[in-house]
C-alpha cells in the first residue's frame, strides 16, 4: 500500500488551497493501492493557512509562518498521526509533496521564506523515513509492480 500526499491528487489542501493532480498517483488511488492524506489537515489546520517554513533555533527546529508564529505542535501532530495511518494501512511507500514543511524529502525551504531550497526533510516525512518507510516526492516516484 502507498501512501500519498492529498494536494497530489486533486485535494485542494496545500496552504493556499490549490492541488495539482498526477494522473498515475490518482489512478492508485482510485485503484485501491494507495491511500492520500494532508498531514496540517489531519493536525486540524485550517485551509488555506499560513505559509510555514522549517527553522533551526539551536538547539531545536520549529516551524513557523512568516508572520513568526510557531505551529510546530501541530506539525508535530500531523505527523503522528499520518505515522499511525501508515502503520494500520501496511504503508511501506511514501509520495509526498517536495519541499513542504511536512512533506519534503531531501530538500525543503531554507527558513528565511527567500524561496531557497536547502537539505533538510519535512517533519513527515522525516517520521516516516525514521521508520523505515520509503519516500519519493511527485518528481522522483519509480513504482513497480508487484
Amino acid at each position: 500500500m502507498y501512501l500519498i500526499s492529498s494536494c497530489l491528487v486533486g485535494v485542494n489542501c496545500r496552504y493556499n488551497g490549490t492541488s495539482t493532480c498526477e494522473a498515475f498517483l490518482k489512478k492508485l488511488i482510485d485503484e485501491g493501492k494507495a491511500i492520500s492524506v494532508c498531514p496540517e489537515v489531519l493536525a486540524g489546520l485550517p485551509t488555506p493557512r499560513e505559509s510555514c517554513e522549517i527553522i533551526t533555533e539551536s538547539p531545536s527546529v520549529k516551524v513557523k509562518s512568516k508572520t513568526g508564529s510557531d505551529f510546530t505542535k501541530e506539525f508535530k501532530t500531523g505527523a503522528s498521526k499520518v505515522l499511525e495511518i501508515c502503520k494500520q494501512y501496511k504503508v511501506t511507500t511514501a509520495i509526498l509533496q517536495s519541499r513542504s514543511p511536512s512533506c519534503g524529502f531531501g530538500k525543503i525551504y531554507s527558513g528565511e521564506f527567500d524561496g531557497k531550497l536547502i537539505e533538510g526533510n519535512g517533519v513527515t516525512a522525516d517520521l516516516l523515513f525514521e521508520n523505515s518507510i520509503k519516500i519519493y516526492n511527485e518528481s522522483n516516484w519509480e513504482l513497480k509492480e508487484g
